[in-house]
């Protein structure tokens, strides 16, 4: 089966069904892996990892109830400058979660020597809580915290449940129980690692990982921050795109956990199947393809072309692209460059 259709298509006839997406995107990522080699490093594709990072940092900080702006966000990471009228605590939240997803993207496919080969240890999780969390705890400590419960430390309070009704263990219970979660992950990585049937679709698997870790809620503060860091690092240490969950998805997300709670990891698991296949299509996929390769236009679009912008250019014959029998029209990058090239000219004649 073909990547380009496989990974990139998006249903013109409706959205597909989840066990259609899971078939989908499970047959795309064995492509990616057998015919391209796997992901490309961040230095392979700097600009593809760029706009992963900046758009993972916006929207799950904003999933916590951060009010900046993707375009203060990227003002922020590239230049180091506070634009807006916020406060030094959002800037500062939106800061760490960006530097521990660099230090997550870079552990995933370049590990330092340290690394004892695991999927993950507890120092790792660990440690991406505390790269996450110390710049806003520098401002705006948690007002519960003890000395013990900073970046990186385990709670030592009790939580009262949570509205829907989960309630997490007591604080005693928290390390023996994340150990137990840690092996999971690295049991269910080797099983992935060799090729064995999970029993369930891999995005099932992990939605009921990332439930799991929830449910422990092993930090006094920033656990969701930390279960989607982490979830991260299992999919890329994996060979898999990492996901982001955007903040217009909040009540989905929030209420697919609630399901997942009661051990239904359905909802959960097509959220999370169709943020991979959104970042295979959007992100990775035209790094893989090739100039002259033809993949969907929403593969193609970008900052100054938008998605509806190619669609009407190729529906006009402005832009070489064709409509497959699925509705869905392809082009290529050389295709996009040259009608961009065109449209340049047509402005310097006006």
């Amino acid at each position: 089966m073909n990547l380009q259709v496989e990974v990139c298509a998006v249903a013109g006839r409706g959205r597909p069904s989840r066990a259609t997406l899971y078939t989908r995107l499970s047959r795309a990522l064995t492509e990616l892996n057998e015919r391209y080699g796997g992901l490309p490093s961040p230095t392979e594709a700097q600009e593809i990892w760029s706009d992963i990072w900046h758009q993972e940092a916006h929207h799950s900080t904003a999933l916590e109830g951060n009010t900046l702006v993707l375009r203060e966000v990227r003002t922020l990471l590239e230049q180091g400058r506070a634009v807006g009228a916020k406060s030094l605590r959002e800037y500062n939240e939106v800061q760490g979660y960006a530097d521990a997803a660099k230090w997550v993207y870079g552990q995933a496919l370049e590990p330092d020597s340290w690394h004892d080969g695991n999927l993950l240890t507890i120092n790792e999780l660990r440690r991406v809580h505390h790269m996450a969390m110390t710049p806003v705890w520098d401002v705006a400590p948690h007002p519960d915290a003890t000395q013990d419960e900073g970046p990186g430390s385990f709670r030592r309070h009790d939580i009262e449940p949570f509205a829907e009704g989960m309630k997490p263990p007591t604080w005693p219970l928290v390390p023996a129980q994340i150990q137990e979660w840690v092996d999971a992950v690295c049991v269910m990585g080797e099983r992935v690692e060799h090729g064995e049937n999970l029993g369930v679709p891999i995005a099932e698997e992990l939605a009921k990982i990332h439930n799991a870790f929830e449910r422990v809620h092993p930090f006094i503060d920033g656990n969701g921050r930390a279960g989607r860091l982490v979830l991260n690092l299992v999919l890329v240490r994996l060979g898999y795109p990492p996901i982001i969950i955007f903040k217009r998805q909040r009540s989905a997300y929030l209420k697919a956990m609630r399901r997942a709670d009661a051990g239904d990891y359905g909802a959960l698991g097509e959220l999370i199947a169709r943020a991979m296949e959104d970042n295979l299509n959007r992100f990775i996929v035209p790094n893989l393809a090739g100039p002259a390769r033809l993949v969907p236009l929403q593969a193609l679009a970008n900052g100054d072309l938008s998605m509806a912008a190619l669609r009407q250019a190729a529906q006009r014959g402005r832009l070489k692209a064709v409509q497959g029998p699925d509705g869905i029209w392809r082009s290529s990058q050389r295709f996009v460059e040259a009608y961009r090239k065109s449209r340049y000219r047509t402005a310097r004649r006006r």
